[in-house]
């Protein structure tokens, strides 16, 4: 099965991205949700979380994402840590998603392939951009979420020109018919020379 990697930075429009491929017929992957799921439903990494982040990670049983957020995104080591814990078990996740699969090719949708070294498990990858200013207003619009806070998320991310270097395909994801057609170039691209 080949892999089409999918990341951008927070607001920048991914999941806009994905269900543009899904409607292609494209399987996809969107390794956020999955994680959350994975959170929710393993013991063992609850109390490998509560033992890092403290009681206060769960609140009723669902991950406290907020409390969990302000935590990670202030605290490097404390991200880093949360990371090793979650990303392996996603991978392992998304490999046995991948063969069940039966589109030409997969997209794995994940905010911080190229950070995490995701990339190199991939055939291709897209990057989506969009200005600043323009992530941050779509953020704040979505999520109960301040100003402040999404600028930590983002200084937590590669800039786009670091990902641009790794990335096989750039859209930048302002108007959304443009954005359209470039996704189809890129799926009509990848059905012909990902074989």
């Amino acid at each position: 099965m080949k892999i089409v990697g999918l990341t951008g930075g927070i607001g920048s429009g991914k999941t806009t991205v994905s269900k543009m491929f899904s409607n292609l017929d494209i399987s996809v992957y969107i390794a956020d949700i999955e994680a959350k799921k994975i959170i929710n439903s393993s013991k063992i990494i609850r109390k490998e979380l509560i033992f890092i982040l403290g009681k206060d990670t769960f609140l009723m049983g669902t991950l406290n994402r907020k409390y969990v957020a302000d935590l990670i995104f202030n605290d490097i080591e404390l991200l880093e840590k949360v990371n090793k814990i979650i990303h392996p078990r996603v991978a392992k996740h998304f490999l046995k998603w991948c063969k069940k699969q039966k589109s030409p090719y997969v997209i794995k949708e994940a905010a911080i392939l190229f950070e995490n070294g995701g990339y190199k498990n991939c055939d291709a990858t897209i990057l989506i951009t969009a200005p600043k200013k323009v992530r941050i207003d779509r953020v704040l619009k979505r999520e109960v979420i301040s100003e402040k806070e999404i600028k930590a998320r983002i200084k937590n991310q590669w800039c786009d020109n670091k990902k641009k270097e790794l990335a096989d395909f750039v859209i930048e994801n302002i108007d959304l018919n443009t954005t359209k057609d470039k996704v189809k170039k890129i799926h009509l691209f990848l059905l012909k020379n990902l074989n």
